[in-house]
């Protein structure tokens, strides 16, 4: 299969290189970036010749089969629908999109042109979360009470995810993976959200954009009784941190850790001492392999892929509600919806 990855930042390297090192079935085409200098760095880096800076010209690049999508969220529909139009299969980083109408758009493209649309929740990719989501399907541990996902980013959010607009705030950049993790869990849908949030640590933020948090907490009841919770923060500086408490009539099941290793010092002065995860990047360098492994057996297979479309639709179903909430004082109601 030949891909195009349109975002040539952080994320976007993680997948480009996979595709260019470490997938024999798979072939890094081209690769397309307005940043010029972003470009022709990974350019040279992955040894790919075929650059662009406008999506439009990177998804009509002859013999691409497929587009991995990692952009700021406000142009995911548009350039989605449009690789979807060009006959290409989509791997769509999350969040899916803005709106709930964007979400349906993107779902009306690919199933009017017939392509494959995937979304990178690569939580679910993770041989931890696998063995949690195994535990839990078994029923050894009863129904689950109560679930709790954390989501917390040690860096600086970028400066455009201080305009709601654009984002969704960090409920959805960040926190969309532990929107997920609740319903794939429990395989449930929530039907409201209660959140309280704050801006702790992005004063440049606060005259422009006042409505922008970087620390959110937020409550959801599911549709068959169980209590979700997710707790976000951006930057936390600390590290990496995504973890999963889950409280069961039988039992407690726990996913993830803060420590880089399982090493760690006490001194005889009483210190503790280890290693916190740098980065999403090196927490879930397997999972994000995996991930986009699963989306080229899925097309050349033709099978749909385990996480779809709808998932992403419903995880934004969330976060809108969580910032809903945020503007009313009280809880949200958060329509159900059927997958089509």
């Amino acid at each position: 299969m030949n891909f195009c990855v349109i975002g040539a930042g952080r994320a976007g390297l993680i997948h480009a290189r996979n595709l260019a090192r470490r997938m024999p079935s798979a072939r890094l085409a081209a690769l397309c970036d307005p940043n010029e200098d972003s470009l022709r760095a990974a350019g040279a880096e992955l040894g790919v010749a075929a650059l662009y800076a406008d999506y439009r010209e990177a998804v009509a690049h002859a013999g691409l089969d497929a587009v991995v999508i990692v952009t700021p969220t406000f142009l995911h529909c548009e350039i989605a629908c449009a690789a979807a139009t060009a006959g290409r299969h989509v791997f769509l980083e999350k969040p899916m999109a803005v709106t709930l109408q964007e979400c349906r758009q993107i779902l009306a493209a690919v199933e009017q042109a017939g392509v494959k649309l995937q979304i990178g929740f690569m939580r679910r990719f993770d041989e931890g979360f696998l063995e949690a989501k195994r535990i839990l399907d078994s029923g050894e541990l009863g129904r689950v009470m109560k679930i709790k996902s954390i989501g917390r980013g040690p860096g600086l959010p970028s400066p455009w995810m201080y305009d709601l607009r654009k984002s969704n705030g960090i409920v959805a950049e960040v926190n969309s993976h532990d929107m997920d993790s609740l319903r794939w869990f429990t395989g449930l849908e929530p039907t409201r959200a209660y959140a309280e949030a704050g801006n702790f640590k992005c004063p440049d933020a606060r005259d422009a954009f006042p409505d922008f948090y970087d620390n959110i907490l937020v409550v959801f009841r599911f549709d068959d009784g169980p209590i979700g919770e997710v707790d976000g923060t951006c930057p936390c500086h600390y590290g990496y941190d995504a973890r999963v408490e889950i409280l069961a009539e039988r039992g407690l099941l726990t996913v993830g850790h803060t420590a880089r290793q399982t090493a760690t010092k006490v001194t005889v002065d009483g210190q503790v001492i280890g290693r916190t995860v740098a980065s999403w990047r090196n927490l879930f360098k397997d999972a994000y392999l995996a991930e986009m492994e699963h989306f080229v057996e899925c097309v050349e297979r033709d099978r749909p892929p385990s996480v779809t479309g709808f998932d992403g639709l419903r995880a934004v179903a969330m976060v809108l509600a969580a910032n809903e909430s945020l503007r009313t004082g009280g809880s949200a109601a958060i329509a159900p919806e059927v997958e089509q």
